[in-house]
């Protein structure tokens, strides 16, 4: 059976994020990616996050943080929304105008009171993912995992990210950073003691 993979090298990555911001323009599957890679979410809580959550309509500001109840853990999360989180919510914010406190941030295009499916934003990725020829194994999952393993690279410890993955143990977050090889040999070459 296959496993879901990161998306590894930068390269790749930023041709996926290209794919909807440059080559077929639509700011929803682009802030679908983006916020994919910069929140850490499962996809199943990145579609029902609605406006409101990420947007203060009595100041008419961008929320600093994302609160929300993991639908899978039922941990409660506060998440930081970094600028290119923000840059990408407001593209689609402009797209969408005017918007709605209740509204789905990815609304689905013929029934707006709703958010897409996760097999739609699973092909949303995976067309992405194939515009970069990357590697068959890339899922929605893969967005998260991207997190995690780019996080892990820059020097975030496991521990930190065993927390922001919401883990019960550091098995599991050592599984999602998918360490190969390369990883270890890389660690190898650089040190020269």
């Amino acid at each position: 059976m296959s496993k879901t993979q990161p998306i590894r090298q930068t390269s790749q990555l930023a041709e996926v994020k290209k794919y909807y911001l440059t080559e077929h323009p639509n700011p929803r599957n682009y802030a679908l990616i983006i916020l994919g890679l910069n929140t850490a979410l499962r996809i199943g809580d990145i579609l029902k996050i609605t406006w409101d959550m990420v947007y203060d309509f009595n100041t008419n500001r961008y929320r600093s943080h994302l609160h929300l109840t993991e639908q899978k853990t039922k941990k409660e999360t506060m998440i930081a929304l970094n600028r290119t989180a923000v840059t990408a919510l407001e593209m689609l914010r402009q797209n969408q105008y005017p918007i709605c406190q209740n509204t789905c941030l990815f609304a689905g295009q013929k029934d707006k009171s709703s958010h897409i499916s996760r097999q739609q934003a699973y092909r949303i990725i995976k067309k992405a993912a194939d515009y970069a020829n990357l590697p068959e194994h890339i899922s929605c999952h893969s967005l998260r995992k991207t997190f995690g393993y780019h996080a892990w690279k820059n020097g975030t410890p496991p521990a930190l990210l065993m927390a922001i993955f919401n883990h019960s143990s550091y098995q599991i977050t050592k599984r999602y950073l998918c360490i190969e090889q390369e990883d270890k040999d890389d660690v190898f070459c650089r040190l020269n003691l």
